[in-house]
């Protein structure tokens, strides 16, 4: 299992998230998206189905679809109904207890945070120390100013 933190700098997460979305689809794997509210939820279900004019994601949100049908699920909740591989975490959702207790449900997991929100940076840096004393492997990823991706460890 990889557990990948994303940093965002240059683009808010309705920007970046999408980009990552199409990227596990093709590799023919499913994704759920850990929101911490039911707004967040609504608003990603908008905008997956509008966030390029030439295409969209196929998804759905949980309790509103046959969930365990959908290549991408949004939840608020920590469930996994439509057996994906990848799992992202958005909102300060910690990644930490996920990947420390189900993670092996999993070929990935990603915690994407707001790298300006010293809040969402704080988290992340104690969820990337406890994953690390834990032993596990971790990769961080930081936003680039053309919105792309730099491997940073």
């Amino acid at each position: 299992m990889d557990v990948m933190f994303y940093q965002l700098l240059h683009a808010p997460l309705e920007r970046a998230l999408p980009v990552l979305l199409e990227k596990t689809l093709e590799r023919k794997w499913k994704a759920v998206v850990q929101c911490g509210s039911q707004e967040r939820v609504s608003s990603l279900d908008g905008l997956l189905w509008t966030y390029r004019d030439e295409s969209f994601l196929p998804h759905g949100a949980a309790g509103s679809c046959e969930a365990e049908a959908q290549p991408v699920l949004l939840t608020q909740g920590d469930e996994n109904p439509n057996g994906a591989e990848v799992r992202f975490f958005v909102d300060g959702i910690d990644v930490a207890t996920t990947a420390l207790s189900a993670g092996g449900d999993y070929e990935r997991l990603v915690l994407m945070f707001d790298g300006s929100d010293e809040e969402q940076l704080s988290a992340a840096r104690g969820q990337w120390k406890r994953l690390k004393d834990a032993g596990l492997a971790l990769q961080y990823w930081q936003q680039k100013e053309n919105g792309g991706w730099e491997k940073m460890a």
